[in-house]
């Protein structure tokens, strides 16, 4: 039996300036870990996870690249074929939120338009170091018309909700069209086939010997 192993793979882009925990989210997401000496990840790489999203098994490839400058050379490449975008930022460097909106802008650049994008702000652990308020990210996230959580990669928490999030609100569009792909072939008229027959189109050419003297 070929029978695959997941029922959908949806690939989610990890963005954000360098240094807001994109690494270790992608590692607590796919494999439970959490790194405390992280280094900066050079180029790109991605890791996977399967999991169930409302009866269906989703695999879900999540890319994660370095937010610096010089690797911007990447993007469009790194955005092909993404339907899922998590946009991250450190809720204790407010130069991070702030960068956020280029961010967005370079999504809608590169990516389709219809891709599913979620703000999340890192480290909520360190809430004693604070400075983006909850409800400013909030009010932006709105505006923008953008999921938003506060994430933990080292405590854990709302890394799971904001994935599962983004992989469900994914899943319903891919649904919705299917289903209307499968809507319009079942009303659509059966395709009317003009039939050719090549032989027929030398019959004009006979010569007819029609010389009058």
């Amino acid at each position: 039996m070929g029978h695959r192993e997941y029922d959908y793979l949806f690939k989610i882009v990890l963005i954000g300036d360098s240094g807001v925990g994109k690494s270790n989210i992608l590692s607590r997401f796919t494999r439970n870990e959490f790194c405390l000496e992280s280094k900066s990840t050079i180029g790109v790489e991605f890791a996977t996870r399967t999991l169930q999203i409302e009866g269906k098994t989703v695999k879900a490839q999540i890319w994660d690249t370095a937010g610096q400058e010089r690797y911007r050379a990447i993007t469009s490449a790194y955005y092909r074929g993404a339907v899922g975008a998590l946009l991250v930022y450190d809720i204790t460097k407010s130069q991070t939120f702030d960068n956020v909106q280029r961010w967005l802008r370079e999504l809608r650049d590169h990516a389709d338009s219809n891709i599913v994008i979620m703000m999340a702000g890192n480290k909520s652990d360190l809430n004693h170091l604070r400075s983006v308020q909850e409800d400013d990210a909030q009010a932006f996230a709105e505006k923008e018309g953008l999921s938003f959580l506060e994430t933990s990669a080292l405590g854990s928490q709302n890394i799971e909700k904001a994935f599962q999030t983004i992989l469900t609100e994914i899943y319903h569009i891919v649904s919705k069209k299917a289903l209307a792909a499968q809507e319009a072939a079942a009303t659509a008229p059966p395709i009317q086939g003009t039939t050719i027959n090549v032989a027929d189109s030398t019959e004009g050419f006979t010569k007819r010997n029609c010389c009058s003297t």
